[in-house]
């Protein structure tokens, strides 16, 4: 990824995205490739606009909140308003995440619980089946 500029393949095989998901980022005003006719080129920004917007779905962020902390770059506050709000959506994010889990291990917890109850009856039922029945007299 040295190269100044780059082709919107050569972005999708650096990223391991689609054609059609950089299209799609580009029609969200997430990224804004030069034309060149029919063809998108992507420089360095685009690049790191892309590796944000990766970033972001990967934690959670919505586009719409991806596209306002992108826009905020250019704020001239040397960032410091898009470093704010994003490590306040960021914090709200790890927050959902860990309850997420949470929810997650007690989902697990119970349903090991109904399979060990569950093992325990099957165990149970077998061997009343493979007990010898009284005779009939």
């Amino acid at each position: 990824m040295t190269e100044t500029i780059m082709t919107i393949r050569e972005m999708c095989d650096a990223f391991g995205v689609t054609p059609r998901t950089l299209r799609f980022y580009e029609a969200k005003e997430l990224m804004f490739p030069t034309r060149e006719g029919q063809r998108r080129l992507y420089d360095k920004s685009d690049r790191a606009r892309l590796k944000l917007i990766l970033r972001g779905k990967r934690f959670g962020f919505s586009l719409e909140e991806i596209r306002q902390l992108l826009d905020m770059y250019y704020l001239d506050d040397q960032q410091a308003t898009q470093l704010a709000r994003t490590y306040e959506i960021a914090q709200q994010r790890l927050n959902d995440m860990i309850k997420q889990r949470d929810e997650l291990n007690e989902a697990i917890n119970d349903l090991t619980n109904q399979l060990r109850w569950g093992e325990k009856m099957l165990a149970s039922l077998e061997e009343q089946n493979t007990m010898p029945r009284a005779a009939a007299g």
